[in-house]
């Protein structure tokens, strides 16, 4: 049989004044393998050419759940929970970092969180990194780094199934985007899932992917 396996996203990143940019979270693990060499619908790049045999038994089957978004008070988020079908698993999605804790950073997951303003130099510039574990083909990609320059001090977007999460313009005007999700039709229609959630900031603009799509595994924006 195809699969397509799927986590729960990332929390974003929480804030509580005007001045502040908190990271987007990341994608939830993006899990997709056909039956090949015939496969009946087109496939998203991710995809593994080998789907899994079944028997008529019981499998053990998982559907993870969102991360809840950071708390008033500048908190990160909740990272996503993994799903599961027999042998695969995807990993949830890391979440967005709060402005206030250290280390500022992302975390790592299926797709990784964005880094917070002013990350500080720490490590990996605060990126949350994605295919956390590693799997082939990669699951998900990095969240996106923060400017870390005044007077803006913008935050990065989540990463997403197939880009990461953007970094925000410099000199700062418009946080890091969200990263795009993974297209497939696997149900016999084109469609995105797995995007990132672009960085907040409530005194500049946001980016158009305030939170990945909705048709499953997307990130929170921050």
């Amino acid at each position: 049989v195809a699969y397509m396996v799927i986590a729960g996203g990332g929390g974003g990143g929480g804030q509580c004044q005007s001045t502040t940019s908190s990271g987007g979270a990341g994608a939830g693990g993006f899990r997709e393998g056909t039956t090949a060499p015939v496969v009946p619908y087109t496939a998203s790049p991710l995809v593994a050419a080998a789907g899994i045999t079944v028997t008529a038994s019981a499998y053990p089957i998982a559907v993870g759940g969102g991360g809840a978004g950071g708390a008033a008070g500048l908190n990160h988020g909740v990272s996503g929970s993994n799903s599961v079908f027999s042998t695969i698993t995807s990993a949830g999605g890391g979440y967005g970092s709060g402005v206030a804790l250290t280390p500022c950073q992302g975390s790592p997951g299926g797709s990784g969180g964005g880094a917070k303003q002013d990350n500080n130099g720490g490590p990996a510039n605060g990126v949350g990194i994605g295919n956390t574990p590693p799997v082939s083909p990669s699951q998900g990609t990095n969240g996106g780094t923060s400017d870390r320059t005044g007077p803006t001090y913008l935050a990065g977007g989540g990463g997403g199934a197939t880009v990461a999460g953007g970094n925000p313009s410099s000199p700062g005007s418009t946080t890091g985007a969200g990263g795009t999700g993974a297209t497939s039709s696997i149900d016999g229609t084109p469609t995105e899932r797995a995007g990132g959630g672009g960085a907040g900031k409530s005194n500049y603009p946001s980016t158009p992917r305030t939170q990945g799509p909705a048709s499953g595994g997307g990130g929170a924006g921050g």
